[in-house]
């Protein structure tokens, strides 16, 4: 699966949570300043040919929606962080979020709880 540059991601993410929309949809749900809607058009197409996005004709339109998963996306994002940054280890990965983030030990617990029901 292709990497998503930082604009594809956040349009991405409003087409997630809206799950069909066309392009005047999507640039209603961006913060100002509102992208012009050329651009916002060039990257749904570019969605398209990276193959996580498709359409369908909505009157003289098209309303586009997501091929590919928040999940399915989210997991291979983290894998590809663990491999590349943290030579594919996920005890690594995470200590390095628990020093920076200086997460306090009821945080830990929570994490440790969601862990062992995983386990369970």
């Amino acid at each position: 699966m292709k990497q998503l540059t930082k604009a594809e991601e956040e349009i991405m993410q409003i087409l997630w949570q809206l799950k069909k929309s066309n392009v005047a949809a999507i640039i209603e749900e961006m913060p100002e300043p509102k992208p012009a809607y050329n651009t916002v058009s060039t990257i749904v197409r570019i969605l398209e040919n990276k193959e996580f996005v498709s359409h369908e004709k909505q009157g003289k339109g098209y309303n586009y929606f997501p091929l590919v998963d928040k999940e399915t996306y989210s997991n291979q994002s983290m894998n590809k962080l663990m491999d590349n940054y943290f030579n594919g280890s996920f005890k690594s990965m995470v200590s390095f979020f628990v020093k920076k983030n200086d997460l306090d030990t009821k945080e830990l617990e929570a994490i440790l709880k969601e862990i062992n029901k995983k386990e369970s």
